[in-house]
Formats: C-alpha cells, structure tokens, sequence
C-alpha cells in the first residue's frame, strides 16, 4: 500500500511506509503525520503507481478514486501514547528526558 497526495504546486507525492512504522501505526496514522496539512490524501494498491517514472512530472491523481481517505493533520509527529506503545514506557521516559536535555 502507498500514500499518494496532490502538493500545492499540482505535483504528485508518494509515501512508502516502513515495516517498522507499520509496526505500531496504521497506514492512515503514517499519512496523517507525514502529508502536508490539509492536503488531501488516498491510500492504494502498489499497482496503481506507474512503473515507468519517466514522466513522473506529468502524473496525475486518478478521479475514479473518488473522495481522499483522509486530509494531512497539524503535527508532523506520532501521538505520544502510539509512541509510548511502540517504545514502551521506560524507553520513552528516557527518550523524553534525552530530547529534553538536548535543549
């Protein structure tokens, strides 16, 4: 499964998500953190993306896939309870006291 999404400038973005972030993230939580805000954004099949990316300037999303699966979201970062699940508590503790120190 691939995300796709229409940027501003009328280009075609295309995510891949990894293994790992499907791991402990749907792909529609992968798309509402990754998509630019308020864009637009439809989850399909691999098939649906050309093979030939010759004209990949040229691309266009589809009509027939009718309305977007979801718009992208305000934060370009996971929940902290998803995090939390993947991490786990401990981990996240010190991950968090890590970033803080940081500062």
């Amino acid at each position: 499964m691939k995300i796709i999404f229409k940027n501003e400038d009328n280009s075609i973005g295309i995510i891949t998500p990894s293994d790992e972030a499907l791991s402990f993230a749907t792909i529609e939580q992968i798309a509402e953190k990754d998509v630019p805000y308020n864009l637009p954004y439809w989850i399909v099949e691999d098939l649906v993306i050309p093979e030939n990316r010759t004209f990949r300037s040229a691309w266009e999303i589809d009509e027939s896939l009718g309305k977007p699966t979801g718009f992208g979201g305000e934060s370009n970062e996971f929940d902290d309870d998803l995090l939390k699940a993947y991490y786990g508590e401990l981990k996240w503790v010190c991950f968090l006291w890590a970033v803080w120190e940081m500062r």
